[in-house]
């Protein structure tokens, strides 16, 4: 009885959040809360320690919070980067809390959480969240971690040999991308309002030179970004924050906003195989929490909807002839290849988010003829679950060697800037030499 009465406060402890700034022993005591009172839907571990030694926590939601299952994708957002940008930090509270009250009376609800396993990081610089003393709108020192560096500027960069000295919290998070098999997120922000989408860097292969930088799956990435500003309150009408600046439809491609070296969206996609975006979510950085109900009503819906989208385009196994999963297997669609090619993960998974169409779909094993699949993709967010499409090495047996070199983590698209170079002389003499042979004609 006395057990049964300590969930029942645990759970409406839980329930009676409140619309305030929540610092760190009260986040703590929260997360903690929602995990003793739902302890078989949550999981809650700390992915690594702040500068000054405070728990990064993760609190993940789902039918197998604890572990990977086959079929079922990963997500994840992650707020308050920036310490100073704290709205993205109490709405993910308001969305745990909202998640695990509605599971089993909403349908919705119950079946995203059931099929999919939803990561939520709260809080990505609690030192530079303690450290703003004196919220402002616009700008403080919290900005930074504690050894004054910008996490958002912290991570290998795909295009700049920016030589950044790795931070703890960076770390945490490159290691913990490393260790799951994530295949969409979102990073939280404040200072605007609008959706921004890969690349935030870039050079002349991906378009610098036109002012947009663009990935080979810029498609889905707009998609993703209008499913958020679309379902968000006002950032679809993309009016920003002043009349100096407006984003159409609310989202913006990163690089056409401003150039950044050392993102955590662009480490996500190219490093990582998870599509991330960046959503600003309030123009006033560290606004008064007396507005922290009307961010959670206005973002409410638009969070729900995001999470969806990883259930978009085709997801499968790539096993050998006696039905063991090949880690370490390339699999990509036709026509979007990577720089750091999409692999499959230790069970042989694969998820490759794309819009509705015809796709063919390009298995390789290293060493084996490669397997081509024509796969038609509906739109299947409704049904949670990407079409499935699996590959069956017969000639593969499961001896064959797991292990592959991971991507280098220098500017990758360097190299497709020399090819690109190399190609250009052979395009002009082919140019040159059709002239010559139309005058002989």
């Amino acid at each position: 009885d006395a057990v049964g009465i300590l969930i029942l406060c645990l759970a409406s402890a839980a329930a009676a959040l409140d619309f305030k700034y929540h610092h760190t022993e009260e986040l703590e005591e929260f997360l903690r809360g929602v995990h003793a009172a739902y302890p078989s839907l949550t999981h809650l571990h700390s992915i690594g320690r702040s500068v000054e030694g405070r728990d990064l926590w993760v609190l993940v939601l789902g039918r197998f919070p604890t572990h990977h299952k086959i079929g079922i994708p990963e997500f994840k957002y992650v707020a308050n980067m920036h310490g100073d940008e704290t709205v993205g930090r109490e709405i993910l509270l308001h969305l745990i809390d909202f998640l695990v009250t509605s599971y089993g009376r909403d349908p919705v609800i119950t079946r995203l959480l059931n099929n999919t396993r939803i990561h939520i990081m709260p809080t990505m610089n609690p030192d530079g969240f303690e450290a703003t003393k004196v919220p402002d709108c616009y700008y403080t020192p919290g900005r930074y971690n504690r050894n004054g560096e910008d996490l958002n500027r912290n991570f290998p960069d795909a295009f700049e040999d920016n030589r950044a000295s790795i931070q703890p919290e960076t770390q945490a998070v490159m290691d913990w991308i490393k260790n799951e098999t994530f295949v969409l997120s979102a990073n939280l922000h404040g200072g605007a309002l609008v959706a921004s989408y890969t690349f935030d860097n870039g050079n002349p292969v991906t378009g610098s030179l036109k002012g947009y930088s663009r990935s080979p799956d810029d498609d889905v990435f707009i998609h993703l970004a209008k499913t958020y500003s679309s379902n968000h309150a006002s950032m679809y009408k993309g009016t920003g924050c002043d009349n100096r600046q407006t984003f159409p439809e609310g989202i913006t491609n990163g690089y056409s906003w401003y150039q950044l070296e050392g993102g955590m969206q662009d480490y996500n996609y190219v490093w990582g195989q998870c599509f991330e975006i960046t959503l600003e979510l309030s123009c006033c950085k560290y606004p008064p929490e007396e507005q922290l109900g009307k961010f959670w009503r206005d973002n409410k819906v638009a969070l729900i909807e995001y999470i969806k989208q990883v259930h978009l385009g085709v997801k499968g196994q790539v096993t050998d002839k006696n039905g063991n999963p090949i880690p370490n297997a390339i699999v990509e669609a036709k026509g979007r290849p990577h720089v750091c090619p999409y692999r499959t993960n230790q069970q042989g998974e694969y998820f490759l988010l794309l819009l509705p169409g015809t796709y063919v779909i390009n298995a390789t094993v290293p060493g084996f003829k490669s397997m081509l699949k024509t796969v038609e993709i509906p739109d299947n967010t409704g049904n949670f679950s990407a079409v499935k499409q699996d590959f069956s090495f017969p000639e593969v047996s499961d001896k064959i060697s797991s292990k592959v070199a991971s991507c280098p983590k220098t500017p990758l698209y360097q190299e497709l800037t020399r090819a690109s170079a190399a190609v250009k002389p052979t395009v002009h003499l082919l140019v040159l030499m059709t002239v010559v042979l139309a005058i002989f004609k």
